[in-house]
């Protein structure tokens, strides 16, 4: 299981049942009034009845929201009042089933929704990834990647830059949301369901290792439910950039890796990948065959975590990810300018 589960509710509709004796009708004060009813007067037969009326509606407009996509029944809960998570959306191509699997084609759905992130920090700079949520340019990506920054730039696949702007944080959990400012038509990414993962489920990563905006690399989930611990320490574990090393610190087995964690730390449940991660990653896409985006990379361990330079470090094959059913219940949070 997950670190952050959301709950599940059984999707049905009602319809009150109908007394054919005394239908009730819809009132408006500009129809005529029904006629009287007659004794003797042939009733319509009961299986060709159409309720009408708010439930009946209702249930029209949600079959309408589940036949066109995810977009459509964002909006339909926002009408209705419910709660609302980021789901597998209509803006975001589907990989078809005959390329189910295909890094190609997953590579080619998902890199628009994947961006790189450089922060400007009081000592220096750091460089990251992210993912797009919403078209008008809400992005979630690691809270070590724009810890302490002063100021932020966001480069899109197509090579846009924008200006960003820290929307909330949550250190316990390692995430950020920013918000570009005069972005529109982004394509959001499809946020799946990180439950369904399986040991063995081939996967992809997207992001920007060493500043190379959009690096694609495939791999397969190691391991569910390993406790990754890293630093919430503003200046510790930042990406790639002067001032640092190039690799953000983590605890995992209790020992250190890739520097000093500082003092204050966390601890979450992450997804294990084979997929090569290195700095740049953080923030970035872990996606399933399908082409949903199942986790957000957010640590590695390097062979070289002990050295002083980055050119010593690099992916052998131990990535983590945060799992994104923990994203899609800290959205509100985050959306709420929490900063923790």
């Amino acid at each position: 299981m997950t670190e952050s589960q959301g709950t599940y509710q059984q999707p049905y509709s009602y319809s009150a049942p109908v007394d054919p004796v005394h239908p009730v009708h819809p009132v408006n004060p500009e129809w005529p009034p029904p006629p009287p009813h007659r004794p003797g007067t042939a009733q319509a037969p009961h299986g060709k009845k159409r309720t009408r009326g708010p439930v009946a509606l209702l249930a029209a407009v949600a079959i309408v929201a589940a036949a066109v996509g995810g977009g459509t029944a964002y909006a339909f809960q926002e009408l209705t009042g419910k709660d609302t998570v980021a789901t597998a959306g209509g803006s975001t191509t589907v990989v078809p089933t005959a390329k189910k699997g295909d890094v190609a084609a997953i590579a080619a759905a998902v890199s628009p929704s994947v961006v790189e992130v450089n922060a400007t920090l009081a000592g220096g700079s750091s460089t990251g990834s992210g993912v797009v949520v919403t078209s008008d340019g809400e992005i979630v990506t690691n809270n070590h990647v724009v810890a302490g920054a002063t100021s932020i730039k966001v480069r899109t696949s197509d090579g846009k830059s924008y200006t960003a702007e820290v929307v909330g944080t949550d250190s316990s959990k390692d995430l950020a949301l920013i918000k570009l400012q005069g972005a529109s038509g982004l394509k959001a990414a499809a946020l799946g369901d990180s439950d369904d993962v399986k040991v063995g489920d081939s996967v992809v990563a997207i992001g920007s290792p060493e500043g190379l905006t959009g690096t694609v690399t495939s791999g397969i989930v190691s391991a569910l439910d390993r406790d990754v611990t890293v630093s919430t320490d503003e200046g510790q574990g930042q990406g790639q950039g002067q001032g640092g090393d190039g690799q953000w610190p983590f605890q995992f087995g209790g020992r250190e890796f890739n520097g000093d964690t500082g003092s204050s730390t966390t601890t979450y449940k992450a997804l294990q990948t084979d997929a090569s991660l290195n700095p740049g990653n953080s923030g970035g896409a872990l996606i399933d065959a399908a082409g949903q985006v199942i986790g957000i990379n957010s640590a590695m361990y390097s062979s070289g975590s002990q050295a002083s330079s980055s050119s010593d470090a690099g992916s052998i094959g131990l990535g983590f990810a945060i799992p994104v059913n923990t994203v899609k219940s800290d959205l509100a949070k985050l959306r709420a300018g929490s900063d923790s």
